[in-house]
């Protein structure tokens, strides 16, 4: 029998929804079934209320689909959603609104954006990440950019992480730095064919669900744009602040001011700005270039009153370094490359991580505008 859609779909229905009484499939429980060369992955969307009841029927899934011929291994993922209540129409009755929850051990969150893709937000991300570990401050890192995640590459981290319970996730670590992402859980040709509440479900997860132990900052790599990723975090998490990543040239500071104006609007402190790929140097004759152009950022955080954080050149070896997992912090510190990130760190430090701006063991989260947000 030949490993495939049908073949997977046709075992699992004898896996019954205990809700409806319907298979899986059937009862519009499956999302997003991958069967490729042996391997099989979907996700269970299902109410969180029953979570412990369907966790017996996730793994009876499993366990069917991996006694198939050809089957080489099997992932089945629970994903909660929430239940929409019915509208009240009472008059002059204030619709519940849910704030922004902190993430248990986590005494800040910064948000590391980019208006459009390709300006070098997870380079960024990472070394930043990294040179604020090698600091002593304990970290953590969330790729957060959901249809391309490249953080597990970034940071040399491979397999995929364990759940002792089936409830909360055991993230990765290396170089000084608590790691998570959704490309450990799929392959890196695997396209993330998600709608938003798929995305929404999954960001959730990634931050209430993960042990992230106790933390100085958890640093979130977000996807381009003013999705929703983005906007799902300004609105259910406590942000610190957020950092802006564009190159000088005009049409990504076109993208860039889209992404501020967001986080204003959603009144996120902006922590500043990053120009990136800013200068090329020759290796050859010391010439220097301004491939896209110069001083677009400086110009920009000047308007907006925000700080400049760095200057971040055009270089052979940060591209080198990210590609081998091994981050320019981490790889060669003393490295004019590295001292850029470095001072970006270092500011995060004196502005927002302060010691005496936070407790950590109280979660009161104080940003680097001086009001504790209760």
């Amino acid at each position: 029998m030949t490993l495939n859609r049908d073949t997977v779909l046709s075992v699992l229905q004898s896996v019954i929804d205990p809700v409806s009484g319907k298979d899986i499939h059937a009862a519009g429980l499956m999302r997003a079934l991958f069967v490729e060369n042996g391997s099989v992955r979907f996700v269970m969307e299902i109410d969180p209320s029953r979570a412990e009841q369907y966790e017996a029927v996730r793994q009876e899934a499993e366990q069917r689909v991996r006694d198939l011929d050809g089957c080489r291994d099997v992932s089945v993922v629970l994903t909660a959603h929430e239940d929409k209540k019915p509208p009240d129409l009472k008059p002059n009755k204030r619709p519940e609104s849910k704030g922004p929850e902190r993430i248990p051990g986590v005494a800040h969150v910064i948000a590391v954006a980019s208006g459009k893709g390709g300006v070098g937000k997870s380079t960024v991300s990472a070394n930043i990440a990294c040179a604020l570990a090698a600091k002593g401050k304990k970290v953590g890192l969330l790729d957060a950019d959901v249809y391309g995640p490249s953080q597990p590459r970034m940071l040399g981290v491979s397999g995929r992480p364990s759940s002792p319970d089936g409830k909360t996730i055991l993230p990765l670590h290396n170089h000084g730095v608590t790691m998570m992402s959704l490309g450990l859980m799929t392959r890196e040709d695997q396209a993330v064919v998600w709608r938003g509440p798929m995305l929404m479900g999954a960001l959730q997860q990634m931050l209430m669900q993960v042990q992230w132990g106790a933390l100085d900052v958890l640093i979130v790599d977000l996807p381009p744009g003013t999705g929703d990723v983005k906007l799902s975090l300004a609105q259910k998490t406590h942000l610190s602040g957020a950092i802006i990543i564009s190159t000088p040239q005009d049409i990504a500071l076109l993208d860039a001011r889209k992404g501020i104006d967001m986080f204003r609007q959603l009144k996120t402190p902006l922590l500043g700005m990053v120009e990136n790929m800013s200068t090329h140097v020759c290796s050859k004759c010391g010439h220097e270039e301004y491939i896209f152009g110069h001083g677009g950022v400086a110009k920009e955080a000047k308007k907006l009153g925000i700080p400049l954080l760095a200057e971040i050149p055009l270089s052979l070896d940060i591209r080198l370094a990210a590609d081998e997992g091994i981050p320019i912090v981490v790889g060669n510190p003393d490295s004019t490359q590295a001292k850029a990130f470095h001072r970006i760190a270092n500011q995060l430090i004196d502005s927002v991580l302060a010691p005496q701006d936070y407790r950590r063991d109280q979660f009161e989260i104080q940003g680097s505008f001086g009001k504790t947000h209760e």
